[in-house]
């Protein structure tokens, strides 16, 4: 009896990390009951360097949409206007300096021909190719996130209903519908119009992960007792299934907003998208490559920045994604 006190003494000195280990996985256990989606994923990126540094590029592009009018004249140029003294008549109107026409007067330096300031016209660019995947991401969440709700609570023919059309729409060509719907349509806002086409054609991807997410809840026991005390369906609803898929929801949002991007970028790139003269990253990119050889850097910004934005959310969604939807990213 004398013996056995020392020896866990002993082991417990000897493993000093075993306590630090169980009073973190405590405190784990307990916190995570009682966390709301934003209050988890808050206190998992703060220990992620990387994410970190992605959530800061984020928030740089977006005060840069927002922004833009402001940014834009620090640099005493409008993205529309031309600068003949900038480039060099004799030589094609190649920009005159080093590194594409960089100066002090142009930060980025000007596009070949025209003299129009990058800087301005990238700073713009950022506004109008963020507007239109925000809003197209709003509009395929919303419509996505009603219609897998629906399906998975109500079941029935709006399940089955929802879920052919959600079948239909993801089987259509739709790159192929943007492009040859973008051609034919002349006099109209090109940003609604590139906003709409690309929403509509967005939604089942999310309404298959809700509806998914609100078969598994729409059994719960919180969820019984909130219909067995006299809850109608659009309050069980709001109240106990849409904070369940809430998580996911916004997992897949962030994953979506660099698909968006991407996608814009590539419409103006076929010349389908955004029309000149207003700028667009994937507009600016189409035009450059003509200079590619003569003036890269007139390449390089913009591709760099889309680059960059496309990563930066790119990041953040997969870690959202691991944090907040673990069983989906493992999938």
């Amino acid at each position: 009896m004398t013996s056995t006190a020392p020896a866990s003494g002993t082991a417990a000195a000897a493993d000093p990390d075993a306590d630090t280990d169980a009073d973190t996985a405590a405190d784990r256990s307990a916190a995570a009951p009682g966390s709301s989606p934003w209050q988890l994923a808050r206190r998992e990126l703060r220990r992620r360097p990387a994410v970190r540094v992605s959530l800061c590029i984020v928030l740089l592009f977006v005060l840069m949409a927002v922004g833009a009018p402001w940014l834009g004249a620090l640099g005493g140029w409008s993205p529309h206007e031309f600068d003949k003294s900038a480039v060099d008549p004799y030589l094609g109107g190649q920009p005159l300096g080093a590194l594409g026409g960089i100066s002090p007067e142009h930060w980025l330096g000007v596009e070949p021909v025209t003299g129009r300031d990058l800087y301005a016209r990238v700073v713009h660019g950022a506004q109008v190719s963020l507007l239109i995947a925000f809003a197209a991401t709003a509009i395929v969440v919303l419509a996505g996130t009603a219609a897998g709700i629906a399906a998975g609570y109500f079941g029935g023919r709006t399940d089955t209903v929802l879920s052919r059309l959600m079948d239909l729409t993801m089987s259509f060509p739709s790159l192929i519908f943007m492009i040859a719907l973008l051609s034919v349509a002349k006099d109209v806002n090109r940003i609604v119009l590139m906003t709409a086409v690309i929403g509509i054609f967005g939604w089942p991807g999310i309404a298959r992960v809700v509806r998914g997410q609100t078969l598994s809840l729409k059994h719960r026991e919180y969820v019984d007792a909130a219909r067995v005390g006299g809850a109608g369906p659009w309050r069980i609803l709001t109240r106990e299934i849409l904070p369940g898929v809430a998580g996911p929801v916004i997992a897949y949002t962030t994953l979506l907003i660099p698909g968006m991007i991407s996608t814009e970028a590539a419409l103006s790139y076929l010349g389908v998208g955004v029309r000149p003269p207003t700028p667009s990253w994937g507009q600016m990119i189409a035009e450059s490559v003509a200079y590619y050889e003569t003036d890269p850097m007139y390449f390089v910004i913009p591709s760099v920045f889309l680059f960059l934005a496309v990563l930066a959310f790119t990041l953040l969604g997969d870690a959202l994604r691991d944090i907040l939807d673990p069983r989906g990213g493992r999938t």
